[in-house]
């Protein structure tokens, strides 16, 4: 039984095909391990982001990881798969020729095929990544929208839906296996079923999932503004499964920034989608992410932006620089005039920002009674988190070990006791 070592980097619906991949790999006898670290595993297979530069950067790096210990005889074959290749894997098969084969984004059927299997295109089967009791579903591929700087169509494709019935049947054998917690993932997740269905059927989706026996937790992420569909406010107000979060990128909130970016929505439509999805879940938290230094953008839309941060107090928020990615509309038709130290001067002073309002926001929950579940134990703590964030990249709740014995995966009520910027301790109430 050869040892395949599957290392995803990137975002999570990576992650999502590095689990399908795995468990076709498991299925046909071999041993699956996650492990960026190690390279105990005769075959790699290494799934790539190919977003910004970064993270490129960090995909080449752990390439040539892995073939400085193929050189050194530690593994046998070395796969690279995912975004990177998809878009550069020409030129990578001619730099790195010590890879075995790459394999685009849109061809996961290529490594599994590369090693003797037969591919199934429809199983609902995964090999989890993540601890045992939360996962990601991936309900569709591929995005429409065509924003100026986003290199994903070209990378991914046009939206494709996943099929209702194979995402409930997916769902429910996570559940089976003890997953309580589902993070609902897409390029766009408000445009699941225009394709398939001829209409956006998410609010149905998430109405059928919450059907599911075992699962407790649903979380929505990555919800194109544009055209919000109202109907799945109204699900996520009135289920009581759906966490009350949600993450919908922003980018920025001038006009003119909007238009340039190509976003398809005005910051009077944005500032109304807030309000109503505020008015309909009054303690619903919302993440979102900004972009500063897109091309063309003045002095005046950088302010006008910072007094929207202001002004609604996002529970979450992260903010990149922007950065040129070939044949996308603004490195082909726009000069990149925004200086890069006047770029990384303005991410961080909207992140100066949102600290002040993380700390308020925190403050402001010391004494509440609160629903948790641990993910962990680390050092003399267990990490908890609640309902208003999601796992690896919003805050934690930590409980005091000393004393207690709590359960990854359980769920506990805790009282809040303190607070910093991005975290909050906690002491179990029952």
């Amino acid at each position: 039984m050869k040892k395949i070592n599957v290392i995803t980097l990137g975002c999570a619906k990576n992650r999502v095909d590095s689990e399908h991949i795995a468990a076709q790999l498991a299925a046909a006898g071999y041993q699956i391990v996650f492990d960026s670290d190690s390279n105990d595993a005769e075959i790699v297979v290494i799934n790539t982001c190919g977003f910004i530069g970064d993270a490129k950067q960090e995909s080449i790096d752990m390439i040539f990881g892995a073939v400085n210990a193929k050189r050194e005889g530690l593994i046998e074959q070395l796969f690279v798969i995912g975004c990177l290749s998809e878009r550069y894997a020409d030129y990578l098969r001619e730099e790195i020729p010590e890879v075995d084969e790459f394999f685009g984004a849109r061809d996961l059927s290529g490594v599994v095929e590369a090693l003797g299997i037969s591919y199934k295109s429809d199983s609902t089967e995964r090999e989890l990544s993540t601890p045992k009791h939360y996962a990601y579903l991936k309900i569709s591929e591929g995005c429409n929208w065509r924003c100026g700087y986003c290199a994903i169509p070209l990378i991914r494709g046009k939206h494709t839906s996943v099929p209702m019935e194979q995402l409930l049947e997916e769902a429910q054998k996570l559940a089976d296996r003890g997953v309580k917690e589902l993070m609902v993932i897409a390029q766009d997740t408000t445009y699941y079923g225009v394709d398939l269905y001829g209409e956006r059927r998410l609010a149905q989706l998430l109405e059928a999932l919450c059907r599911i026996k075992g699962i407790e937790w649903i979380r929505l992420h990555y919800a194109y503004p544009t055209d919000f569909p109202q109907d799945v406010i109204d699900v996520m107000a009135r289920e009581p499964k759906i966490c009350k979060y949600l993450d919908i990128p922003l980018q920025h909130i001038s006009d003119k920034q909007l238009s340039l970016m190509h976003r398809r929505h005005t910051k009077a439509e944005a500032i109304d989608l807030l309000a109503r999805l505020r008015e309909a879940m009054p303690d619903i938290a919302i993440r979102t992410t900004l972009l500063v230094g897109y091309p063309n953008e003045g002095a005046e839309d950088f302010e006008e932006l910072c007094d929207f941060v202001e002004e609604q107090c996002f529970d979450r928020l992260g903010v990149f620089p922007y950065s040129e990615e070939e044949g996308t509309f603004s490195a082909t038709q726009l000069e990149d005039n925004v200086p890069q130290r006047v770029k990384e001067y303005r991410a961080d002073r909207i992140m100066d920002i949102q600290r002040d309002i993380s700390l308020y926001k925190n403050y402001a929950r010391v004494g509440d009674v609160e629903r948790v579940i641990v993910d962990e134990r680390r050092g003399d703590y267990y990490v908890a988190r609640s309902q208003y964030d999601s796992p690896e990249v919003d805050e934690e709740i930590l409980i005091p070990a000393e004393g207690k014995r709590l359960y990854r995966g359980r769920f506990y009520t805790v009282r809040i006791t303190g607070a910093d910027e991005y975290d909050l301790f906690a002491e179990i109430v029952k």
